[in-house]
């Protein structure tokens, strides 16, 4: 197909992607607080011919618009969730506005493609795994691929062999026993001794983790005044790796410290996971391909191959990373023209709603667009990403089997 006619179809939502993406970046809400958003992203979808279901999946703030009923189904997926204040400061108002414009750009050619859209509104990213959730109830089982887009500063990576790390958290909680710190300090047994020796422990450690790994401690309560021994204390540790593997393995390592520190502390310990783990991407690289060759040939973005450069893949975790285990998946990047903020800051949120911002938003809803056409025309693509499907079990059925992860 003549794929001017969808770069034509995007540049006629650029209004609607720029005030989408205006709107939302300006009023930012918190993982599973994204009401009005959510509300914005279903009412242009379902006001464009989707057919919506808000809330979606059991999630108030979910969204699941389709189009069109051809045998190859592609999921765009979209985020909307801010950061505690700091507000948009990863941007996902850009990934939100790209994926409803790369959805409204292909709805006119989803019987020339033979192509199901299906939208996937996902919360709570920064934390909740509410893509996670979304699979379990079978969001994607009807998928035969899916992508989405990330704003990021200058320059522009590749998609080809674009990972994150896997993340999971543990909370310990330490309880000893409270006394005068001077008056009786050997009735104590002080919490924030644990908490102490555990982050010694885990410095000592690091020597000997995996290259790549990032383990980050933080102490979230460890006693109020310094003549009472604190009865309670709590650490936060975050773990970090590109190897599903590695993270398990370097998690069961934390625990057992935490564990080791609290009896050597004469303490009790209470260990918690209260995120969801988020699982390294695994990039399609037959989808990254197209998609890389469509940034630098059809948009004219050069793009640095991180194949040759894989020291600058970001190493940031996504819940996308869990979607790409299930089914093919790209979660590319989309680059702010000179833009040098870095995500998680007050100046990446400003920058998310400049003319910069803005651009990229446009790019990233052209850039999915046209790899989803590129894809459907393909023959030979087509037909493996239809018979991957069919051989793979529902995302409920996978899990109860540990087989989360497509060939």
């Amino acid at each position: 197909m003549e794929l001017k006619r969808i770069e034509q179809a995007v540049t006629g939502h650029r209004s609607d992607i720029i005030e989408l993406s205006q709107s939302i970046g300006r009023n930012p809400e918190l993982m599973f607080e994204e009401h009005e958003s959510s509300r914005r992203v279903a009412e242009l979808l379902s006001s464009n011919g989707f057919e919506v279901e808000h809330p979606a999946c059991g999630l108030d703030t979910a969204v699941i618009a389709t189009y069109g009923t051809g045998s190859l189904v592609v999921g765009i997926v979209a985020e909307y969730d801010a950061l505690d204040g700091i507000g948009h400061g990863c941007g996902h108002n850009i990934i939100a506005a790209s994926a409803v414009g790369a959805a409204l750009g292909l709805k006119g050619f989803v019987d020339e493609l033979d192509l199901t859209i299906k939208f996937l509104g996902t919360p709570a990213e920064e934390g909740g795994g509410g893509k996670v959730l979304m699979l379990r109830e079978g969001a994607w089982d009807d998928c035969h691929l899916s992508m989405m887009i990330h704003g990021t500063f200058s320059p522009a990576l590749g998609c080809q062999s674009m990972s994150s790390t896997g993340r999971d958290l543990v909370t310990a909680r330490f309880t000893g026993r409270g006394a005068h710190a001077a008056y009786m300090p050997e009735a104590g047994r002080s919490a924030a001794s644990a908490v102490t020796l555990s982050q010694v422990a885990i410095g000592l450690m690091r020597q000997h983790l995996p290259k790549g790994s990032v383990v980050s401690p933080l102490i979230t309560e460890a006693g109020i005044r310094t003549n009472i021994i604190p009865e309670t204390a709590e650490l936060h540790v975050e773990v970090r790796s590109f190897d599903l593997d590695d993270r398990q393995s370097i998690m069961t390592t934390i625990e057992n410290i935490l564990t080791g520190c609290a009896q050597a502390t004469e303490t009790t310990v209470e260990l918690t996971h209260p995120d969801i783990p988020y699982d390294p991407l695994k990039t399609d690289d037959r989808i990254g391909r197209i998609f890389d060759e469509t940034m630098e040939q059809d948009l004219g973005i050069e793009l640095i191959d991180l194949r040759a450069h894989p020291e600058k893949t970001p190493a940031a975790s996504t819940d996308m990373g869990n979607v790409s285990r299930y089914l093919p998946s790209i979660h590319p990047v989309v680059a702010l023209r000179d833009c040098s903020a870095v995500p998680h800051t007050a100046e990446f949120a400003a920058a998310a709603v400049s003319p910069a911002g803005d651009e990229a938003a446009c790019n990233g809803a052209l850039a999915m667009a046209l790899t989803t056409a590129k894809v459907a025309s393909d023959p030979g693509l087509r037909a493996e990403l239809i018979a991957e499907q069919k051989t793979r079990a529902p995302y409920s059925e996978a899990g109860a089997l540990g087989t989360h992860s497509h060939s």
